[in-house]
This record gives C-alpha cells, sequence and structure tokens, in this order.
C-alpha cells in the first residue's frame, strides 16, 4: 500500500481538491496552449448559453468546449513526466509528445464539427 494513499472520507476529498487546483494553476501558468483554451472557452461558452439551441445541443457546445480543456491538461500531464524522465531526444519521447498533441487536435476538430453541425444543420 503506498503512503501517500493514507488519507480517507473530507480530509481526502479536500487533499485532491487542492491537488486540482494546483494542477489548474501551473497549467495556466505554465502552458500557453491551456491559457488560450481557456480564453477560446470564455467566449464560446457564454454564446452557447445564448443561441437560441435545444437543452441538448447547447449542453454538447458546451461540453466540447470543456473537452478540449480535459485533453490539454492531460497532453500537458504527458509532455511534464516525459520532461522530468529526460530532456534527451527520444523516439519514444517524440511519439508520446506528438500523440497527445495529436489528441488535441482532434478534440479542436471536435469543436468546430459538433458546433457546424448545430449552427449549420
Amino acid at each position: 500500500m503506498s503512503p501517500f494513499k493514507g488519507q480517507t472520507g473530507l480530509k481526502r476529498v479536500l487533499n485532491a481538491a487542492g491537488y486540482s487546483l494546483d494542477g489548474l494553476r501551473a497549467a495556466f501558468t505554465g502552458e500557453a496552449a491551456f491559457r488560450q483554451l481557456v480564453l477560446l472557452n470564455a467566449v464560446l461558452i457564454p454564446v452557447a448559453l445564448l443561441l437560441d439551441v435545444s437543452r441538448v445541443e447547447r449542453a454538447l457546445m458546451v461540453a466540447v468546449c470543456l473537452l478540449a480543456l480535459i485533453v490539454e491538461l492531460l497532453n500537458s500531464a504527458v509532455e511534464a513526466a516525459i520532461d522530468r524522465i529526460s530532456l534527451d531526444l527520444h523516439p519514444l519521447s517524440k511519439t508520446a509528445k506528438d500523440m497527445g498533441s495529436a489528441a488535441q487536435l482532434v478534440a479542436l476538430t471536435l469543436i468546430a464539427s459538433v458546433w457546424a453541425l448545430i449552427l449549420l444543420g
């Protein structure tokens, strides 16, 4: 059993919330791509809330925007872990980072596709 897994109950929840806030803070201060996505979300989500679309369509429009933030957080985590292991150029490191970048491309394509299908559909 890991010594880092010792907390239970409310203490565990509070610790997890703190770690999550630390992660969001690190992403916002250290990752330009995350800040750009936050700005994109700050524009798109209010627009989605104001559009005359169904509740399901609105939920999808917001969800895909938030999904891109999630993918960027995971992509940044992969990059940080790879850089922590070694800053040396290695084909597996490049592959891992490229896959994270590809995941973000798919997430951004999903935003464009969902919004286009709803607004033009």
